[in-house]
């Protein structure tokens, strides 16, 4: 972890905490023609290259956003900038990082993360609720070797078949709705009534920017329903396999085993060790044909804001307005970012301000991943305004 201190120009004793990661995901595949997941390239206002939205520019737009302050001789609080190296394998060390800060990070007041989404480009989006995450690697053994498909099928039972019947327990695979009460959300209304807000005023945010094939029918009955599942309800995806050879060499063998990577999305509110448990016995208790089977899961917990001062609810729709030229807008996102309910449960009192660049077409994860840049600069200029205004409280 990478951890720069800048002392405060204001009078105050308070701290500000501004979150980002320099990790970045694997490039997943061949980019398009003329772009490279190790070589940015611009177009535009658009700059492309693995990592640069997720999470790339956030230490640089933490530090010019106080650099700006200090230029222009505008006071500001202690900020302590951190930037993770290992989010993107689940921050398996970040507590430790945590305990070993411990009171080097001061008294926190304010906590900014710069790694979160946005719906449009043209205004600040600020996060009210992230979900969990329960990755989940699930193997299932037949057989000390494969056989030849003639010979063996229709005596030893297929590992996809049994693995199949395993996560039926889990999944109704017709829906895709998740079977265990362990998962199941309790959706403040607070949230329902925020995402028919957004619905109404953005329309069909969660589902216009996903890039599908001609023709599929979404999942959800409408777009306040999409912002939903995507930001509260649990969901199911399996991220990976082994044992399954590429299909232009298979040949007919009865594989000996079959391993998934699940990725199983939790509400916000829910309680990681208590799903984990949930689905490791669902996987593991009276397995078909007494198959053998092995599990290793890792979680994080999700998060809920808490309730917004008044003054950071002003300084946000103010840092928006200068910014963008547009009002605020808050809205609930499916991703997991676990600094924050670790941060959450050290520094309950603090203030939460989630936000980022994380918008269409920005493909995270993906091939072609992109930042827009006009974007990037204008939600630095709007957290430069909440520092501002979070100082200006210490007077």
């Amino acid at each position: 972890m990478l951890v720069v201190t800048i002392e405060a120009t204001a009078p105050t004793t308070g701290t500000v905490l501004l979150y980002g990661h320099l990790d970045k995901q694997p490039p997943l595949g061949d980019w398009s023609d003329g772009l490279d997941p190790y070589r940015p390239v611009r177009k535009g206002n658009r700059l492309f290259a693995r990592g640069v939205a997720d999470d790339g520019y956030a230490m640089f737009s933490a530090l010019l956003a106080i650099e700006e302050l200090e230029r222009n001789g505008v006071p500001h609080a202690r900020c302590v900038v951190l930037i993770e190296a290992s989010e993107e394998s689940g921050s398996p060390d970040l507590e430790a990082h945590l305990d070993v800060l411990g009171q080097e990070l001061g008294n926190v007041e304010l906590m900014v993360c710069l790694d979160s989404g946005a719906h449009s480009y043209d205004r600040l989006w600020v996060t009210t609720s992230l979900r969990g995450v329960l990755n989940v690697d699930v193997t299932v053994d037949v057989l000390e070797r494969g056989q030849h498909s003639g010979s063996a099928s229709g005596v030893v039972p297929s590992s996809m078949r049994i693995m199949r019947q395993l996560l039926d327990r889990i999944e109704d695979s017709a829906t895709g709705e998740i079977l265990l009460s362990e998962l199941q959300p309790q959706i403040p209304m607070s949230h329902v009534t925020a995402a028919s807000q957004v619905a109404d005023a953005f329309g069909d945010v969660a589902g216009q920017e996903q890039p599908v094939v001609s023709g599929l029918e979404l999942m959800g009955a409408d777009a306040a329903e999409r912002i939903l599942r995507r930001s509260w309800y649990p969901t199911l995806s399996i991220v990976g396999a082994q044992g399954l050879p590429d299909s232009s060499i298979a040949g007919n063998v009865l594989r000996p085993s079959t391993t998934l990577t699940l990725s199983l999305r939790l509400p916000p509110s829910c309680d990681p060790v208590a799903a984990e448990t949930a689905v490791v016995r669902a996987l593991t208790t009276n397995v078909p044909s007494n198959a053998r089977v092995s599990v290793n899961a890792v979680t994080a917990s999700g998060w809920v804001t808490p309730e917004l001062a008044p003054w950071l609810r002003a300084a946000l729709e103010e840092g928006s307005t200068q910014a963008f030229g547009n009002e605020v807008a808050y809205a609930g996102e499916g991703g997991s970012i676990p600094f924050l309910a670790a941060l959450g449960q050290r520094f309950p009192a603090v203030q939460f301000v989630a936000t980022g660049v994380l918008g269409p077409d920005s493909n995270a994860h993906g091939i072609d991943e992109m930042l827009d840049l006009d974007c990037a600069v204008a939600v630095t200029n709007a957290i430069s305004h909440v520092l501002s205004a979070h100082a200006a409280q210490g007077k």
